[in-house]
């Protein structure tokens, strides 16, 4: 069979720190040539003019929730890889909190199974950890998911893992990177409490951040990290939503070379608590949005190389949920659509660099998580790639958010950034609004 063949002219390439003008040459699944100037061997190369725009490598989300099996109201695979195609994500690590949880390695195939089916992103699996699956845990092959997902502050569902004789174990007696959720269960419980008996379920979304309070996420991920310099684990630290936390964590040495990492969500890093009383429940995510400070310390942190990750958190909730009174209402809120054009948006601003939202959003998870040949625009590597013309606004509207749940935080924001085109394993699957029905997607490997 006649491998598929696209020239890709006259682009801004961004990679590996730096942005140049030229060319790339896909063939099958690869990137076969990156130069100056690439000429078409044959009428059968597909060319694609990219005079103007930027082409990024694919993002690699480290953190999306998909809501399959068993939560499909919310979302599914198939809906939610297709918004993240959209907007500029090629490969996502799905979380394990879906019903039945992952917390065997049969329910993990079983998602495999689905995704090979459905998705249309590369996709991979954090396999679960609980009180009592530590064996189920050891049959894991550390080659076939992304790593171990444990809930130290229970977010959604039964998932807590609060037993330190058990969390000691785990940490102990797995190579495969842990990444946690932090925050301290009694604090939350004991200042929910609190608020309850002031004003009873109805609690006012602006109390969000001080029930799920920065004492909270700094006891846990503090000990998490104690653990982990005790054990020699492989920590990684999710969704930093305080500037105490920040504190915790290194810059002294290569991304490559750190046993303990961290990373921030783009609500963090766009919203804060004076966004409450406009946004109410579409913003209350777990941990909560913080204050404007926080996300300041956390913007510095994120440049200055402490926190490694920016990735979504993705977590759709029908708008149904979401409009419940404070204690109903589900934390999350669905983002992989929107993260690259939000980033794109502060790049406008000059607060980040392009290349840095690249190293933060492709180069790093893949480091991270040992992705094989993937978060880079380089020859040899899978031709994931994303084209994004930096001067082609467009307003968040509900009739262009391809979510499930149908709704976004971002509802009514206008981004200058749009993405035009989004490579898959070098097929063309999405251009100008439009998905190409091609089965590209492929599962994650990595290279451990």
């Amino acid at each position: 069979m006649k491998l598929r063949t696209t020239l890709i002219k006259n682009a801004h390439i961004v990679t590996d720190g730096k942005t140049i003008k030229g060319d790339i040459l896909i063939e099958g699944n690869y990137i076969k040539e990156i130069n100056d100037s690439i000429s078409a061997k044959s009428a059968d190369v597909h060319v694609l003019d990219a005079e103007g725009k930027y082409v990024l490598p694919g993002a690699i989300d480290d953190q999306v929730h998909f809501r399959e099996p068993g939560l499909t109201q919310k979302a599914n695979i198939e809906t939610e890889s297709r918004a993240a195609i959209a907007g500029g994500i090629t490969s996502f690590i799905e979380m394990p909190n879906t019903n039945p949880q992952t917390t065997t390695v049969e329910k993990l195939e079983e998602k495999f199974d689905i995704a090979a089916k459905t998705s249309y992103a590369n996709y991979s699996f954090m396999f679960g950890g609980t009180n009592d699956n530590l064996e189920e845990i050891l049959k894991v092959d550390p080659k076939s998911v992304a790593g171990l997902k444990l809930f130290l502050g229970s977010s959604t569902g039964n998932m807590l893992v609060d037993d330190p004789a058990v969390l000691e174990n785990i940490f102990k007696s797995t190579d495969m990177v842990i990444s946690v959720h932090c925050e301290d269960e009694a604090t939350i419980k004991k200042n929910l409490q609190e608020h309850i008996d002031k004003f009873g379920d109805d609690i006012p979304l602006k109390y969000h951040p001080i029930i799920r309070s920065e004492e909270a996420c700094y006891i846990s991920s503090s000990r998490a990290i104690e653990l982990a310099k005790k054990t020699g684990a492989r920590l990684h630290v999710f969704h930093l939503s305080t500037g105490k936390e920040t504190n915790l964590f290194s810059n002294k040495i290569p991304l490559k070379d750190k046993k303990i990492t961290a990373e921030v969500c783009i609500h963090h890093l766009w919203f804060s608590d004076e966004d409450y009383d406009k946004k109410g429940t579409l913003i209350k995510w777990n941990p909560a949005v913080k204050t404007k400070e926080d996300r300041d310390q956390l913007w510095e942190a994120l440049l200055d190389d402490r926190i490694d990750v920016i990735a979504t958190d993705h977590a759709p909730h029908t708008i149904e949920e979401k409009n419940n009174v404070y204690t109903k209402a589900p934390s999350g809120g669905p983002l992989v659509q929107h993260a690259i054009p939000a980033m794109l948006e502060m790049y406008h601003k000059g607060k980040i660099s392009i290349e840095k939202v690249v190293e933060k959003m492709c180069h790093n998870p893949a480091i991270l998580f040992q992705v094989e040949k993937r978060g880079y625009v380089k020859e040899g590597y899978f031709a994931d790639l994303v084209l994004v013309d930096l001067n082609n606004p467009w307003t968040v509207k509900k009739d262009n958010i391809l979510y499930k749940c149908g709704w976004s935080p971002f509802e009514g924001a206008t981004f200058k950034s749009r993405i035009t085109h989004t490579f898959l394993n070098g097929a063309l699957v999405y251009q100008n609004g439009k998905f190409n029905e091609v089965k590209a997607a492929k599962r994650l490997t990595f290279d451990r």
